[in-house]
């Protein structure tokens, strides 16, 4: 009788320190699962924000303006456009208009 309560005594201290154990864990992990989902909410708002600052900074009069400062451009007109004759363009012309396809020519050319 004496080892059979000192096996159950020994299963109920083993069982009750397990038990302190899942509790132990299952709070860490809960903690864990708490401070991820905080960060997880912080990147989301992080890339909002990244994606706001993406459009604003891609808007067209920005890229324009960037254009004309940085890299000395200027908005193409016909008197400073170049037309260059290509012999290529006639087999182009050709290929294409048997596709069906149309041929945008230079001024003064037939297509």
């Amino acid at each position: 009788m004496m080892r059979l309560n000192l096996v159950l005594l020994l299963a109920v201290v083993l069982s009750s320190l397990y038990l302190v154990n899942l509790q132990y864990e299952s709070r860490r992990l809960y903690s864990e699962l708490d401070r991820a989902q905080a960060q997880a909410g912080r990147l989301s708002a992080q890339s909002e924000r990244l994606q706001v600052e993406k459009r604003a900074q891609a808007t067209s009069a920005r890229v324009e303006n960037l254009a004309k400062t940085k890299l000395q451009m200027r908005a193409a007109t016909p008197a400073i456009t170049t037309y260059v004759a290509n012999p290529q363009n006639a087999v182009a012309s050709l290929t294409l208009a048997q596709t069906g396809h149309s041929v945008a020519s230079a001024p003064g050319r037939e297509p």
